[in-house]
This record gives structure tokens, C-alpha cells and sequence, in this order.
């Protein structure tokens, strides 16, 4: 691909400006776009803290959220590659609290009824959100909505254990009901929480000091990590969410954040703060098929649909709202990719992706060599569909 114009994309970073920082719905944010490893537009916007009036700065460090997902599924995969786990091994053999378990079928609460797995949990189900798990009440309460879903209420008890690390928490988590059996539906969950566990299991090790050693000491991600160490507290940005009375309100003051303590959970769904430049090095990683970090196949497999009979995720889906989900989008491994661009509203067939509830953004398009990755601190990120909006303003520029 061509690299298009400075000028071109310097209209995105305007349009950004205009339609979400001068409205007042973003702080600030950074949009970055490589071609074939080299930057070709960076822009700074707006502010990272705004009650203290600090600019949005180059190094500024933020909360990635779910981005962390693709992380960790790349830490399984390398596990994969060495024969330490297989994809379709059970659950159980890693977590023996996830033997015999069982499937809501109807009722709530302690005396719902259920039935019995017809095949167990599999590391596949995992990165893939076929498990049977949900998300508890977390992204629920971050969207300001009710959970009415008996299961998802189940699984939100688990969180109680979290204050006891991560293999508490899927310990208790695996004997709680699933919400269908495994592999034929799809439901965004915290199954990569799962897949962390799984990781510090076959690895003899913590998450973080596996990422640390794995991913973040070998791609030079310096500033990635669960927390946010004293010497660059001064680095991380302010997070606000939206509310139906405040676009802006503070919901995590960065001179408070608990992102600046070691947490008693690593989540491998969502616990991660880095960079513009590191989750840079890290995207480029996937769009050079790995490098030394990865065999080729373990990127394409994690790129492209492995949902079960090549189905599009929305045709197996639960949940709530399915104007969420566009059509002709497939999901692989910690990652969701367009199998359809005209379906899908955005020509990119082939692009991976996926974002943080921060309203983080990234993509790979390998047919251009395209990198595409954009930071703020505003949730929910489906306050404004601005994910989409971007991939039509950046495409509609190089295009």
C-alpha cells in the first residue's frame, strides 16, 4: 500500500477533535497509524488529566483494559507452540475445580437447574468465548444497566475470590454453572481471566513475571504491566466515564487509581496499563507474523475465525444488544477479524482486532501493512460506536 498523506490523516485527527474532544466526550486521546512498521502519523490530543490541565503527553500510560485479552492469548499460544498445553486439552487438567461441571438450563440463584457438561471446557472454548462463561455484572455496571441473566449473576459471586489471586478466583469460578455448554455459542466473558490462570499453571510462574519474560523484556514493552510503579505515577492518565448527567465524569483520579498498587488479581481480561509505543511494539509483532515471539501459524490462527463451523459470531451470539456485534465478523484466539467488509462497513477482510473498555482501539490490516491504534480513558467504549467511526475515517482517508 501506497502510504497515503499526512494530510489526509491529519483530517481524522481533526474530525477526532471536533466530534469528540471540542463536545466534550473525550479528555484527550493519541492516534497513531503505521505502514509497514513506520509511522506515518502521530497526534497528540487534548488532555490526560483534565481537572489538572496536563496535555496529553507521548508516554502518557493508560488502562488497556480488554487490549490485555490479546496478550495473554498470545502467552497461551506460545505455550502451545512448546508442547506445554494443547487447545482442545480440558480445562481441568490445568484446574481441577473445573471437573464435573454443570450447565443452567433453568430458575436462579442457588436452586437453578442444571445439567451436566456434554464435553468439558477446553482451552480452545476459552480464547474463543465459547466456554459458557459471561461477564458477571462488571461490564454490565460499567454500561449503567441491570443484570437480569441468572448465570451472570452466579458468576459475579466469584469475584470474592479475586482478593485471593487469580487461581482463586478461576477456581471459583469453575464451580459455578456455565451458561450453555461449550463450543456452541459465543458470549464475551472472563474466560481470559481463565486463560491467565492457565498460563501461571503451565508456566511454573505469576502472570505478570511470565508476560514480563515472554512478551514484554523480549518486545521492549518497558511500560507494560499490571500497575503502575511510583517512579511513573506522574505518567498515567485520568479516566472519566459517561453518564447520563456528566460525558466527563472522573471515575479514576490518577494521583488515587488503584492501578498505582500491585493488584491482588492480575487479570489476564483486562488488568493491563501500557503505551501508545508499547502496544505499538506489540501489534506490530502480530502484523510481522510473529517474529521471534511466535510461529506464523499460531498468528493466523489467533486472526481468523475459529468460531465452530466457520460460523459468523453473530449468527451464535448471546447477548443483549445485538446491534453490538456488526455482521460478517468472525472471532480466533483473544482477537475478532472481518470475514465481510461491505457486510461488516469497513474494507478491511481480514483485519484483527479488538479494543479496551476505555474506548482503546487497535487493528492490523495485513494487506496494507496497516496498523491503526488509538488510546483515550473514556468508558464504556460503546458510548459513542467510536471504533467504527474511526475505521471509516481512516479508511475513507488512505482509500
Amino acid at each position: 500500500m501506497t502510504s497515503p498523506s499526512s494530510d489526509k490523516l491529519a483530517s481524522v485527527a481533526r474530525a477526532v477533535e471536533a466530534e469528540f474532544l471540542e463536545t466534550g466526550r473525550f479528555p484527550g486521546g493519541h492516534l497513531r497509524v503505521l505502514v509497514k512498521g513506520e509511522s506515518i502519523f502521530d497526534a497528540r490530543l487534548g488532555q490526560m488529566d483534565v481537572a489538572r490541565g496536563r496535555p496529553w503527553s507521548e508516554d502518557a500510560i493508560v488502562r488497556i483494559y480488554s487490549m490485555t485479552k490479546p496478550v495473554v492469548s498470545a502467552a497461551l499460544m506460545q505455550l502451545v507452540e512448546r508442547g506445554a498445553v494443547a487447545l482442545d486439552q480440558p480445562v481441568s487438567d490445568f484446574l481441577p475445580a473445573w471437573r464435573d461441571q454443570r450447565v443452567w438450563v433453568a430458575g436462579s440463584g442457588e436452586t437453578m437447574e442444571t445439567v451436566a457438561v456434554t464435553t468439558p471446557v477446553t482451552l480452545r472454548h476459552l480464547l474463543t468465548h465459547t466456554a459458557g462463561l459471561t461477564y458477571g455484572t462488571r461490564l454490565a455496571l460499567i454500561g449503567g444497566q441491570k443484570v437480569e441473566d441468572p448465570v451472570a449473576l452466579r458468576h459475579a459471586q466469584a469475584d470474592a475470590a479475586a482478593a485471593d489471586g487469580l487461581l482463586a478466583y478461576a477456581d471459583a469460578l469453575g464451580q459455578l454453572p456455565l451458561r450453555y455448554q461449550p463450543g456452541t455459542r459465543w458470549m464475551y466473558s472472563v474466560a481470559t481471566d481463565v486463560v491467565g490462570a492457565i498460563v501461571e499453571v503451565a508456566a511454573g510462574a505469576p502472570l505478570g513475571n511470565v508476560l514480563e519474560r515472554e512478551i514484554f523484556a523480549p518486545l521492549g514493552m518497558a511500560d507494560t504491566g499490571f500497575f503502575v510503579p511510583p517512579e511513573k505515577a506522574a505518567r498515567l492518565g485520568a479516566c472519566y466515564i459517561a453518564t447520563a448527567d456528566d460525558p466527563l465524569h472522573l471515575v479514576d483520579d490518577a494521583a488515587s487509581s488503584p492501578f498505582l498498587a500491585p493488584p491482588r488479581m492480575e487479570s489476564g481480561g483486562g488488568g493491563l496499563v501500557s503505551t501508545m509505543d508499547d502496544y505499538a511494539r506489540f501489534a506490530e509483532m502480530l502484523r510481522l507474523r510473529g517474529g521471534s515471539l511466535l510461529m506464523p501459524a499460531s498468528v493466523a490462527a489467533m486472526a481468523s475465525n475459529q468460531l465452530p463451523g466457520g460460523t459468523e459470531l453473530k449468527d451464535i451470539a448471546l447477548i443483549g444488544d445485538p446491534r453490538l456485534l456488526p455482521d460478517g465478523m468472525g472471532f480466533g484466539f483473544g482477537l475478532a477479524t472481518t470475514l465481510d467488509e461491505k457486510r461488516a462497513g469497513a474494507p478491511a477482510d481480514g483485519d484483527y482486532f479488538w479494543s479496551g473498555a476505555a474506548t482503546t482501539v487497535w487493528w492490523v490490516d495485513p494487506a496494507r501493512d496497516l496498523t491503526v491504534i488509538f488510546l483515550t480513558q473514556l468508558l464504556p467504549a460503546t458510548a459513542y460506536g467510536f471504533q467504527d467511526w474511526l475505521k471509516r475515517q481512516i479508511y475513507s482517508a488512505i482509500d
